[in-house]
């Protein structure tokens, strides 16, 4: 019984991406292009489905492929009903089976649908149980009808049927004409819809259902646990086919497991969810993430600094944070009678820079950076991976300049940002530009001269943009940023908010050329959002195998018996030496070595046997490249260091 009254924002329960494309081998790329700006009605996107395997034994073979569309609910008006009505017949699916099941809400999210249930646990058995079921109603198709009902009246059926979570959906409706919707005369729910005309324009055989997990009622861990089934729901067979491919493959690149697997990073029980260990292998890419992301910031004009990670908790009431933000923080804690505060935003620290002496309009703009460790406040079940933990390194930086100094300084923001995520391999973005909402703070002329030079920027960068009317913070317009992965989902990384608001509350200023006192303009931005989080985008946009340059090990010399193991050992030492990334593993017989580092996606195995010591060289094998033959050992590392300088593989 699902209550569209209450669903407006139901697709924020489900982070999965509305839509997707693939660059494998498997599945049919679209067409090249630099950047993908939002359709006004979503993405539509091409999968292929393989017919026959693309690699046989005697070599590359071609692949016979079907294309097949899939559309997403914005671009398609039957696949939004579909699913909306997916989501009512499995309702009565559920309570046909499991009469003292309770309805809550049930909306369609972005690759399908939900429903929760106040119920025991459900099983993968019950699962099937409930698919069958959902089966023999479409196959009746029954009519859905649409009803007005007063508000006394849906009151007087809601507790003829004894469910008391649709009489709490009520009571949140304002409208005094309440909808219903029916399917035939055997089920009914309070709903705005839209819904198809009939279960029999639902193909069965394009519906799915996924999971099971828990969820609170209305997402307060205080309230009833309840049983969320997950299913999704397509136009056609070969659309869930094309879907379910896709799936697996985002199953495959999963960066929790791949992080195990490499050994790259953990969240250990003892010390609590949420809170991330690098290994030393990802500790290595971060390093390199966070060496370029300073020498292209200092490149760029930005002054590094390095901030506390608590403070006084006064600064927090100072910055709004404690009235507007303080379920998200962690408690405070007290020290010598004063009370401190995990930071969970690094904005106040920087501004107090600003503030530790008197700045002049010939300083600005001044621009500080920052990977500012933040900690933030999540619930254990909103846990996942890299991707929402409690704590985080940003990239943080923050520009105060002048007004007519807007433009200019966004535009170097956009530049920057393409020239850091394009090093990473992400060149197709997503761009929103966000204006003023109906609650704000700052002047009209202000807002619009800001907004102005956001679209400006925009439109001299030649980058397509959507413009999300009303979507800005209350204290000024923003650009936000989606990189595209390998699989075509889209991710939030990249933001720029124009500020109004914090440099009036810590009255900060500089003196202009008449020496009064003016009110500097306040831009927030970050480029990859947060370490953890890009970090975890990498590892599923490469699926673990990261290129030559950006690889935590680079070579693992292998001898083929444990005779050359002090020749491998000069060897291992040399390339150290030189900078490139290599360990030495022995021990096991040399097919059994190659095999494991295929599975390490170790990018170069420098295989040394009795002709490469007394010749001083290494046979070299590469991952991407195949077999590159004999070559002494400076070449290699000479081949090594071209290759990492230009970010080619070898």
């Amino acid at each position: 019984m699902a209550s569209s009254h209450s669903l407006l924002f139901s697709s924020s329960f489900l982070s999965k991406p509305s839509s997707f494309t693939s660059s494998l081998k498997r599945f049919v790329y679209l067409p090249s292009r630099r950047f993908w700006p939002r359709q006004r009605h979503g993405f539509s996107t091409v999968f292929a489905v393989a017919t026959e395997p693309a690699i046989s034994n005697t070599g590359p073979k071609k692949t016979e492929l079907s294309t097949v569309l899939l559309p997403s609910n914005e671009s398609s008006d039957k696949l939004l009903k579909i699913r909306h009505t997916c989501a009512h017949v499995m309702a009565m699916a559920v309570q046909k089976l499991f009469p003292d099941a309770k309805v809550t809400i049930g909306p369609w999210i972005d690759n399908g649908f939900y429903y929760d249930f106040d119920m025991e646990p459900l099983t993968d058995k019950d699962l099937k149980r409930i698919k069958k079921e959902m089966d023999r109603i479409i196959s009746r198709n029954l009519p859905l009808l649409r009803e007005e009902v007063s508000r006394e009246e849906a009151k007087k059926r809601i507790m003829a049927i004894n469910e008391p979570y649709k009489m709490e959906i009520l009571e949140g409706i304002k409208e005094e004409l309440i909808t219903v919707y029916h399917i035939g005369n055997e089920w009914w729910d309070l709903c705005a819809g839209p819904h198809v005309e009939t279960t029999g324009k639902i193909n069965k055989k394009a519906v799915e259902l996924e999971s099971v997990a828990g969820a609170y009622w209305r997402g307060d861990e205080k309230r009833q646990m309840l049983q969320r089934v997950y299913g999704t729901a397509w136009e056609s067979e070969e659309q869930l086919k094309a879907y379910l491919h896709f799936k697996e493959e985002a199953k495959r690149r999963d960066h929790r497991r791949i992080g195990q697997d490499l050994d790259l990073f953990s969240i250990q029980d003892e010390a609590g969810g949420g809170l991330v260990f690098w290994h030393p292998k990802g500790a290595i890419v971060r390093n390199i993430i966070e060496e370029s992301w300073k020498k292209m910031h200092v490149e760029h004009g930005y002054d590094l600094i390095y901030t506390p990670h608590v403070a006084k908790a006064d600064l927090w009431k100072i910055s709004g944070h404690m009235d507007f933000y303080r379920e998200n923080m962690y408690d405070q804690m007290e020290i010598e009678d004063e009370l401190y505060q995990l930071r969970p935003m690094n904005c106040p620290y920087h501004i107090l820079l600003y503030q530790r002496k008197r700045q002049s309009y010939r300083d600005l703009p001044i621009r500080v950076a920052e990977l500012g460790t933040v900690y933030r406040y999540e619930l254990s079940g909103s846990l996942h991976g890299l991707f929402r933990v409690r704590g985080f390194t940003q990239d943080d930086a923050h520009i105060f300049c002048l007004e007519d100094q807007i433009k200019d300084e966004i535009r170097g923001v956009l530049d920057l940002t393409e020239e850091i995520l394009s090093r990473f391999g992400f060149n197709k973005y997503e761009v929103n530009l966000s204006t003023r909402p109906e609650k704000s703070v700052g002047g009209d002329d202000i807002w619009e001269k800001a907004t102005c030079a956001l679209r400006d920027a925009l439109n001299d960068k030649g980058w397509s943009y959507e413009v999300d009317e009303g979507g800005g913070a209350f204290y000024g317009p923003k650009i936000d940023l989606k990189i595209e992965d390998a699989l075509g989902r889209k991710w939030q990384c990249s933001t720029i908010q124009v500020d109004f608001n914090l440099p009036q509350r810590f009255d900060i200023t500089y003196v202009d050329t008449n020496s009064d006192k003016k009110r500097p303009i306040m831009i927030h931005r970050a480029v990859l959002g947060s370490l953890e989080r890009f970090f975890g985008v990498l590892i599923e946009h490469y699926a673990g195998d990261f290129p030559l340059w950006l690889s935590p090990i680079q070579v693992r010399v292998l001898p083929v018996t444990d005779n050359q193991l002090e020749f491998c050992k000069e060897v291992s030492k040399k390339l150290r030496a030189c900078g490139v990334r290599a360990e030495l593993c022995h021990g096991e017989r040399l097919p059994k070595l190659i095999r494991n580092a295929e599975t390490q996606k170790i990018p170069l195995m420098a295989v040394v046997g009795p002709k490469e010591v007394e010749t001083g060289t290494v046979t070299v094998r590469s991952r991407f490249g195949g077999e590159l033959g004999t070559i002494p050992v400076d070449d290699f590392i000479n081949k090594i260091n071209i290759a990492v300088e230009t970010r080619t593989a070898l």
